[in-house]
């Protein structure tokens, strides 16, 4: 696959600065590293975006999450080496990424889930890092990012 966007340097520097402001307020939202590349990685196979599930799994072996639970999470629900809070933060990637006509949602049972495990602030963080995957899988597939290349 071939990138149709030759230079993203192109664009406005505020959009770079305004995502790494996101991802500053996403960091600092008390939430383990391995669990937001686990959501990220998640939303990016329910959006066929391979550039961000590239960097998703390399995101989670940099924060020490390990191969088998990375292969894994396509299959988290018979998987079994995911936590709770985990699983709860893997389905509210799953639908909040699957907004698609008729589509549930994040249903009040699944937010009652995620409540049990997760402070407000890092629901906050989650649901933010849950958006900005899919602004990027959005963009990515977009233009063809291929997987393995860095962006900026």
């Amino acid at each position: 696959m071939e990138n149709r966007l030759k230079s993203k340097s192109t664009g406005s520097p505020d959009v770079w600065t305004a995502i790494q402001h996101l991802q500053k307020a996403i960091a600092a939202g008390g939430v383990d590293p391995k669990l937001l590349a686990l959501v990220h990685l998640r939303a990016s196979q329910i959006n066929s975006c391979s550039a961000c599930v590239y960097a998703s799994v390399a995101g989670g072996k940099k924060a020490g999450d390990t191969d088998e639970r990375l292969h894994h999470v396509a299959a988290w629900r018979e998987a079994p080496f995911y936590t709770d809070a985990e699983r709860a933060a893997l389905a509210l990637a799953e639908a909040a990424t699957r907004l698609q006509d008729g589509a549930q949602g994040v249903t009040d049972e699944l937010w009652e889930e995620v409540n049990a495990h997760f402070t407000e602030e890092q629901i906050g963080a989650i649901n933010l890092e849950i958006a900005l995957t899919n602004f990027f899988n959005r963009i990515n597939r977009t233009i063809k990012e291929p997987a393995g290349k860095t962006w900026g």
